[in-house]
């Protein structure tokens, strides 16, 4: 009787091809089968003590149990100036340039609701995170895509071609592109970009007038030597851009929804005016435990889940390409972006997903989930201790040995 009744908002959202994955491995754990899970970003190591101290303190205070301000409370919001301008070097007014969020997912959506108008263009790099453009198709505007280029054995971003290439898409869109979404270090590719890239990227933004949306979820895990730079420092900067960032994976909080958006006021402001009507901020315990980590733990990810995951991705590059599946070196981020052995790659990243996990118990993220030009690679997350990942790198060798096998 209600079938006519549309829902065309969820109509243009496209298929959840992670699905199938998390069906088939539901199934062969209801199975007794053990899966080694290497298809979701969620750290596995515990939030750090000092933190969960004080969200426990806190939370005996009844004053605590009520309404928060939906804008993050001002202790929480001076401190992310403070991690700003420690990491840095930069300076904003914890009024008008910053709002605390939910984590970075929420603060994204969110943001892209309050500052998009039915049939905007937001240009959006493929592969993607796939909020970072399904956010727009939510708002009603449309998603150009251009494909993200970059070197497969460094991993850095061919920044010329990505300089020209936004150039074109904003040629292209009709209307004129308002919005260009970053994502360094980049999920899932890993890929990095250098400070000289912000530089001329906010140049470009300021001549040809549109704004930037920065996503720097995975700024704190980064290796030999690599440094990941913010837009925020660059001169002019907050005229067109915001930036995100989440407490999620530099301090194991990902279950704690912690995160923040800072930058340009206008942008800022209207987050805040679309926040304000529809929640009430974080718990406020969450709020103060939070604070407590960006002034009291700023060098935890350094001193403890750098090293975590540098070994895991050292371990697993080695124990992999012995088992015939080489992958190349990130220098950022939790995952490694592997390209799918040639033996395989005629299937597609989903169907090579779910074969992985189906002979060897191995569940990774099909690239395809990210956009059409990840199609020749999955997702592996580091969150599998080392052990875990030699018996997986030797499950995988058998696979792809009875793979050759069948081919012959």
């Amino acid at each position: 009787m209600f079938d006519e009744i549309q829902f065309e908002k969820i109509n243009r959202l496209p298929k959840y091809l992670f699905a199938e994955i998390n069906e088939i491995k539901m199934q062969l754990r209801r199975d007794g089968i053990d899966i080694i899970d290497f298809s979701m970003g969620n750290p596995d190591a515990s939030t750090p003590q000092p933190i969960i101290d004080k969200l426990c303190e806190t939370a005996q205070k009844p004053k605590t149990h009520g309404y928060s301000a939906s804008k993050g409370i001002y202790k929480l919001r001076l401190a992310m100036a403070k991690w700003y301008k420690r990491k840095y070097d930069v300076d904003l007014d914890p009024d008008t340039e910053i709002v605390a969020t939910m984590g970075s997912k929420e603060g994204y959506v969110h943001l892209v609701q309050a500052i998009s108008n039915p049939g905007d263009v937001a240009i959006v790099p493929d592969p993607t995170y796939p909020i970072h453009s399904q956010a727009f198709i939510l708002a009603g505007a449309n998603v150009e895509k251009m494909q993200l280029i970059f070197d497969e054995e460094t991993f850095e971003v061919d920044e010329d071609r990505f300089l020209a290439d936004v150039e074109d898409s904003l040629n292209n869109s009709v209307p004129q592109a308002k919005f260009l979404v970053v994502n360094f270090p980049h999920n899932p590719s890993t890929a990095t970009v250098t400070p000289q890239f912000y530089e001329r990227l906010v140049a470009l933004a300021r001549e040809k007038r549109f704004y930037i949306i920065s996503d720097i979820a995975y700024a704190d895990i980064t290796f030999d030597g690599y440094k990941t730079p913010s837009i925020m420092s660059v001169e002019g900067a907050k005229d067109v851009a915001v930036e995100c960032y989440t407490l999620s994976k530099s301090y194991n909080m990902a279950g704690w929804r912690v995160g923040f958006i800072v930058g340009n006021k206008r942008l800022i402001g209207a987050l805040q005016s679309i926040k304000s009507w529809l929640d009430y901020g974080m718990f406020t315990p969450i709020q103060v435990a939070a604070t407590v980590a960006l002034d009291e733990h700023g060098y935890i990810p350094e001193e403890q889940i750098i090293p975590r995951y540098e070994k895991r991705r050292d371990v697993m590059i080695e124990a992999f390409t012995n088992a015939g599946w080489r992958l190349a070196k990130p220098n950022a981020s939790m995952f490694i972006w592997a390209k799918i052995p040639e033996i395989a790659r005629d299937m597609g990243s989903l169907e090579f997903a779910k074969q992985l996990l189906l002979h060897a118990g191995v569940a990774v993220s099909p690239g395809i989930g990210f956009g059409k030009y990840g199609d020749e690679y999955v997702r592996i997350a580091l969150i599998e201790n080392e052990n875990r990942i030699r018996q997986a790198a030797r499950n995988i060798k058998k696979f792809l040995k009875d793979l050759e096998e069948a081919k012959k």
